[in-house]
């Protein structure tokens, strides 16, 4: 039996009794409405009922307030006999509404109608005109004939009472025999519907009964190739030289291989069902705190994870190993997310190999770093002796104070120069407000000496607002740097124009990205300009055209601080011409400059 067959069968078996029911349930509908409108009958007797009692009631009214008045002649017990006379009109007109709709005779209600008006015309109203004309109202023959009139009304009106009781009665039986043939058809039909259905669906059953055994047989099958798989896929993880972790889409371990065992200090059993945030700690070797765990991360966004490489896995016995892991979702036939399968692997060793080869280059760096410590502790010495030869020849205590102060300057970037070497790496994190004019103006007066030697003539335009923040000992080292380098390659009887303007915000080019507001520093000299196989080295650390005069970390380093600051370098070199030279462009932004990061400098 194929699974159509199998539907039509459940389908035929599900919609008979439906059908069925189906049946009944119009059966019963119908049987309860016309019970509903018997019911309704019964209630409509019953108000006719009411009706005739109120009529009857307000008959007697009428009688009591008459004879009041007759006996005493006071108006105040004619009062029943007024108030009574429009409600029983309306009583009335209501009774025979209800009886024409109901379409019954109304001939009783007619004479009851008759009889009454006619007591009103020959018993009510003389009396009354009577009482009022003082005329006597005790004649036996007026009272007997009203007597007997008001006899005939109540006889009318107790025949009028017993045809009401006896339809509500009649309607009363009729209601009982609907309730007794309902119960009767419901039962008749259930038991007949019940055989019938049960009948159909033995045979069916048989059928489904038939075909379940040989699904079973199928199942069975599958169920036994489903288990060889999924031990074949056991195996498999077990033995991968990864530890493996398998988790639920609710973070609780379901798998745990010999790796992961062996990694964790965690067994299979042990860590069954149990949440994995219970079992894999991971910290950060530096700062010890909590790092997520990947698992919880995949389930949250339902992607590949990895870890950074700084992961520590504490270990259950307390011990820590660094680790490399990711993680990735589990996804079932239908797209939902089934769980996620983390793996990770001890690196530990691997850690330490790195640290080693990071300390051997550190030792490398700076053993080449402190090659070039002559050549940048040149410039401020070399600034030392030109304030001493201006004090030398200062005329006045003034500006040989000056020039102390910045002798003193000088030497203390000397020392701080060598503190540098020593850690490799400086270490100020607090950017100062800088005048760059301030700062360039004793730069330059600083090199004068240097650049009076070389005959070379040094023409200056610097304007005003050039604050920036930043680290002024850092800048005062990449214009040193760039000045020095303009007057070695400046012939004598050039000169040197170093200008300083402010420069607006502008969109950088082939960028969407908009270059922040700040000043320019261009420093222009009149030599051999630079040939184009050089240019593309130039900023490469240890590339030289100086030979032995040379390092190679100048343009290097300087292009490193400037960089920090946010700012940029450009050149512009011409090697043929009447404008043969190279300019060369230092962009600062006025905001502030990034924190200090430790990047290897010689300042």
């Amino acid at each position: 039996m194929n699974l159509s067959q199998l539907n039509r069968i459940l389908l035929q078996t599900l919609m008979l009794p439906v059908v069925a029911l189906l049946l009944v349930s119009g059966a019963l509908i119908w049987q309860i409405g016309n019970a509903q409108r018997t019911v309704a009958d019964i209630q409509v007797a019953d108000r006719n009922i009411a009706l005739t009692t109120q009529i009857m009631n307000l008959v007697d009214d009428e009688e009591t307030g008459l004879r009041g008045y007759q006996n005493t002649g006071n108006e105040i017990f004619l009062q029943p006999y007024i108030q009574a006379a429009p409600r029983l009109n309306n009583s009335i007109l209501q009774l025979h509404r209800a009886i024409v709709l109901q379409g019954h005779d109304t001939s009783l209600l007619d004479q009851f109608t008759s009889a009454h008006e006619l007591w009103l015309d020959t018993v009510a109203l003389p009396v009354i005109g009577l009482v009022q004309a003082g005329g006597n109202t005790r004649d036996a023959g007026l009272n007997l004939h009203g007597k007997a009139e008001m006899d005939h009304i109540r006889a009318i009106g107790a025949a009028l009472m017993n045809k009401q009781q006896a339809r509500r009665q009649a309607e009363v039986r009729r209601w009982q025999e609907q309730v007794r043939h309902t119960l009767e058809g419901v039962i008749g039909t259930a038991v007949f519907l019940g055989l019938a259905i049960g009948l159909f669906a033995r045979s069916r059953l048989h059928l489904v009964t038939h075909a379940f055994h040989g699904a079973i047989d199928a199942l069975r099958r599958n169920a036994q190739a489903t288990y060889d798989s999924e031990q074949r896929l056991r195996t498999t993880l077990t033995s991968i030289g990864d530890g493996v972790v398998v988790c639920n889409q609710d973070g609780r371990i379901e798998l745990l291989n010999t790796v992961a065992e062996q990694l964790t200090g965690w067994r299979q059993e042990e860590v069954f069902h149990r949440h994995v945030t219970d079992v894999f700690h991971i910290v950060h070797e530096s700062t010890r705190e909590l790092i997520d765990n990947p698992v919880g991360a995949v389930l949250a966004t339902r992607h590949t994870v990895s870890l950074s490489n700084h992961a520590l896995l504490l270990r259950r016995d307390g011990s820590e190993i660094h680790i490399d892991d990711s993680g990735a979702p589990i996804f079932d036939r239908s797209g939902a997310l089934a769980g996620v399968v983390m793996v990770f692997r001890d690196v530990t060793e691997q850690h330490r190999t790195q640290a080693a080869l990071l300390a051997n280059e550190k030792l490398a760096v700076a053993g080449r770093l402190a090659a070039t410590l002559a050549h940048e502790i040149h410039n401020p010495l070399d600034s030392v002796v030109n304030l001493l030869y201006l004090m030398k020849t200062s005329t006045s205590a003034a500006e040989t104070a000056e020039f102390l102060d910045l002798a003193r300057t000088e030497l203390d970037r000397v020392t701080q120069i060598s503190r540098a070497m020593l850690s490799m790496y400086r270490e100020s994190k607090t950017p100062i407000s800088i005048n760059l004019k301030d700062l360039l103006e004793s730069v330059l007066l600083l090199m004068h000496r240097q650049l009076s030697h070389a005959g070379v003539t040094l023409h200056k335009d610097l304007g005003e607002g050039s604050l920036i923040t930043g680290y002024p000992a850092e800048l005062r080292q990449v214009f040193t740097n760039l000045l020095a380098n303009a007057a070695d390659v400046s012939p004598s009887g050039s000169s040197i124009e170093v200008s300083l303007r402010r420069t607006p915000a502008v969109r950088s080019e082939n960028s969407r990205d908009l270059r922040p507001a700040g000043v320019t520093v261009a420093i222009t000299d009149h030599g051999a300009g630079i040939p184009a196989d050089v240019l593309d080295r130039l900023f490469q650390a240890f590339f030289t055209t100086k030979g032995e005069k040379g390092t190679g970390l100048g343009l290097w380093v300087s292009q490193g601080i400037i960089q920090k600051h946010g700012g940029d370098i450009k050149l512009d070199t011409h090697t043929t011409g009447d404008n043969r030279g190279t300019t060369i462009s230092v962009f600062l932004p006025r905001g502030s400059a990034a924190p200090s990061t430790p990047i290897p400098t010689v300042v």
